[in-house]
């Protein structure tokens, strides 16, 4: 048997598991192979896979979705990750983010208050959070800064690329929504359902169960989220208002 956990998390609604399951059908469909899903440690998932052809089929997943870091000692200062955030608001001092540690304890590493005021200046963390529509899942790229082992500490910074996508949901205009705990197809049902489909510019699939949407200029976030919400039980949403 070959375990791969990959760089999805399954939550809320659970309906990532029957997303996923479409994906690696298409993925692996033409192997001799089967597979499993179940979630492990904080809702990343993990892919069981057995047969034939299960070593080809395990390194196909891990091309296609990406594997965590499992172990503390393989994270390596300059790398950079994909993780989630994770219990925001929760503390003053910065943001945590989870990217697959697990040994030899599970760990989150820290976006720390320092950095966050130097890049995007002196805001308190929880109004930061507020402000930049930040909702726990929602994936972010990070690149490790430093590693303390003794400690046991991760600190991070935002990628390049992953800071250039923070700056372009800030200043282009649009009203935006970041809606984790679902698949997008329910999010997109959502929208048919209470007629505000019209009313979307564009939506992005940040993850398996993270959703962006791009409102059209006009349209305000606070109305969307009001009519949305009642049909996304489970679901965080966080927006940028303009």
């Amino acid at each position: 048997m070959e375990e791969v956990v990959i760089l999805e998390k399954v939550y809320g609604d659970r309906s990532g598991f029957l997303k996923l399951d479409r994906k690696l059908r298409a993925l692996l469909g033409d192997l001799e192979v089967e597979w499993k899903l179940s979630a492990v440690k904080k809702n990343w998932v993990k892919v069981s896979l057995t047969g034939e052809d299960e070593e080809i089929s395990a390194n196909l997943v891990r091309d296609e979705f990406g594997e965590v870091p499992y172990r503390l000692s393989a994270v390596k200062e300059g790398e950079t990750y994909r993780g989630r955030f994770i219990d925001l608001g929760k503390v003053g001092y910065g943001a945590y983010v989870d990217i697959g540690i697990f040994s030899p304890r599970p760990k989150d590493a820290l976006l720390p208050l320092y950095y966050l005021k130097e890049t995007f200046g002196e805001i308190p963390v929880r109004e930061m959070i507020g402000r930049f529509g930040w909702v726990d899942n929602l994936p972010v790229e990070v690149t490790v800064r430093g590693v303390e082992f003794g400690a046991r500490e991760v600190e991070l910074t935002f990628s390049d690329s992953q800071l250039k996508r923070i700056n372009s949901w800030l200043n282009d205009g649009h009203d935006k929504l970041f809606i984790t705990g679902t698949v997008s197809e329910n999010v997109e049902k959502a929208l048919i359902r209470t007629g505000h489909g019209r009313d979307v510019k564009r939506i992005e699939e940040l993850g398996l169960m993270e959703t962006l949407l791009i409102l059209k200029k006009g349209t305000q976030a606070p109305g969307i989220i009001k009519e949305i919400g009642p049909h996304l039980k489970g679901t965080l949403i966080g927006a940028i208002k303009f």
